[in-house]
């Protein structure tokens, strides 16, 4: 559906992974549904997310991550913002946007660093509980700055910049989240879906399944496994299940991840934004293992808003043993009741709104602006 000729336009900018695209997305349908042109700022990662964006045009911006490596690297990802800075400082006087918004990430500091310098109103959205480097670097400059959480650390200084509006969501994790959780029947199927985005999902295929293995006496005949696996490690993973004699899905990547949680009686994973978001607005129990060496330690901040509300597990990457997972695991798959409360308390804190509420306040400041 094009929108109306004359219809703002609001230029995205997100960096290429699924965490910063899969709000941006979830945003853009909401933009598209009241009329709004939606384009797409990102890097060259855009195309391999898994995803298809609702935008009119896809615009590739030379960005890169300020981390060590000496002088050197220093320089070069100097030299690649710089040249992202220009080409979006020409691409933003060529488009004219009513609205710059960012969702974190490297990429998206060039276009939101030059819409400040033209005058064009920004909004940034943090989905973590700890703003991350790349938003921090950018919170003084903005217009507003959207949260996923009421509490999000580093985020003082701009308080008075803040409205918490959630996480978007796609709309298929909102047709996920219709599928209201129903506890394993004490008899029945006991459905685990493992996935760890791609930091996370070798320690997944590490631990696991090993873990798994070790209930085959207790539960083998009702498990059903749904796990994501990198291309290195399908075979040792598969072949673990298939030796334990439990019924297992392996694969390096699933299309309809909601529609798999909605079907999972319990879910383990890493703790990004957008997988918090999505198991909160749908509303499914979960063990949660924060990115052990992230610098910020957002994934930790993320696990804990679901721990703290009786949604999920919390297990740091150093507890998570084959032989820890597997006593939580007996635990949880032996206490249906326990389930059925850990999903509604994931549900607690689920934002299936979020990005109505997003789409309002970028066209409130669009509106503002004109």
């Amino acid at each position: 559906m094009s929108a109306p000729i004359g219809a703002p336009l609001v230029l995205v900018a997100a960096g290429g992974t699924g965490g910063h695209l899969f709000p941006a997305e979830a945003l853009a349908v909401a933009l598209r549904n009241r009329g709004t042109q939606v384009e797409l700022a990102t890097d060259h990662r855009a195309a391999g997310y898994g995803g298809e964006f609702t935008a009119d045009k896809t615009h590739l911006i030379p960005s890169a991550t300020l981390r060590g490596g000496g002088p050197l690297a220093y320089a070069r990802t100097l030299s690649t913002l710089t040249i992202g800075l220009a080409k979006a400082w020409l691409l933003l006087g060529r488009l004219r946007p009513a609205v710059v918004v960012g969702f974190g990430g490297y990429p998206t500091v060039p276009p939101l660093f030059a819409a400040a310098i033209r005058g064009i109103p920004t909004v940034l959205h943090e989905q973590n509980g700890v703003m991350g480097r790349a938003n921090s670097l950018l919170a003084a400059r903005v217009t507003k700055i959207a949260t996923g959480f009421a509490d999000v650390k580093m985020l003082d200084a701009f308080k008075s910049k803040q409205t918490v509006v959630g996480t978007p969501v796609r709309p298929n994790v909102i047709a996920a989240a219709a599928t209201s959780y129903a506890a394993p029947d004490p008899k029945g199927e006991l459905r685990i879906l493992v996935f760890g985005g791609s930091q996370g999902a070798r320690v997944m295929g590490d631990i696991v399944p090993e873990a798994v293995e070790q209930l085959a006496s207790d539960f083998g005949p009702r498990l059903r496994v749904t796990q994501q696996a990198r291309g290195e490690d399908l075979a040792r993973v598969t072949a673990i299940y298939r030796n334990a004699k439990i019924a297992a899905e392996v694969a390096p990547f699933f299309n309809d991840l909601p529609a798999r949680m909605a079907k999972a009686h319990l879910v383990i994973s890493r703790s990004g934004a957008s997988t918090v978001a999505e198991l909160a607005a749908i509303g499914r129990p979960a063990i949660l293992v924060p990115l052990p060496h992230a610098l910020d330690q957002d994934q930790l901040a993320n696990a804990s808003v679901l721990e703290k509300a009786g949604g999920a597990l919390l297990i740091q990457q150093d507890g998570f043993t084959p032989e820890r997972v597997a006593s939580e695991l007996a635990d949880l798959l032996s206490d249906p009741a326990r389930l059925a409360r850990m999903a509604q308390g994931a549900k607690s804190v689920g934002t299936l709104d979020a990005a109505d509420r997003l789409a309002e306040l970028v066209l409130k400041i669009a509106g503002e602006r004109g």
